[in-house]
């Protein structure tokens, strides 16, 4: 239960929204200015909510070697990078998932783990500038 709450802060930190709200810019951006078959604003909000709930927990499972917490990683990784996007354009576009798939998922999974590297620190901008000063002074 504690981890729940703990990661619904997280969830609300401004800095963490804000970031998202760039990235989610960025890709419906990229819808108008991309002519891929497979890129509009739908499928955009889908596979960045998932992704903001999803990958700085992903990383920190990685960097923490949280084993029993592989399996769900590994399932919820797959959600965000290929599940969701095969299931979206296989009800909305059929061909358009047969032309893309192979080379969506590797774009999307370099996205999900920056995204995780961006949401990775637990705490606000403070902190992590107050962290880092701490360490570079060392």
């Amino acid at each position: 239960m504690h981890s729940i709450l703990a990661q619904s802060v997280e969830y609300r930190r401004p800095w963490k929204l804000v970031t998202l709200a760039i990235g989610l810019g960025l890709l419906i951006a990229g819808s108008f200015i991309y002519n891929a078959p497979d890129w509009d604003i739908p499928i955009s909000f889908i596979m960045a909510g998932f992704t903001y709930l999803t990958a700085g927990w992903s990383l920190h499972v990685t960097v923490e070697r949280r084993w029993r917490d592989w399996p769900l990683m590994l399932l919820l990784t797959w959600w965000c990078v290929d599940g969701c996007y095969a299931l979206y354009w296989s009800i909305v576009d059929p061909d358009a998932l047969d032309a893309m798939r192979n080379v969506n998922w590797p774009a999307s999974l370099s996205l999900y783990w920056m995204c995780g590297l961006v949401w990775f620190w637990n705490g606000t901008l403070r902190e992590l500038f107050e962290r880092a000063k701490a360490i570079l002074h060392r």
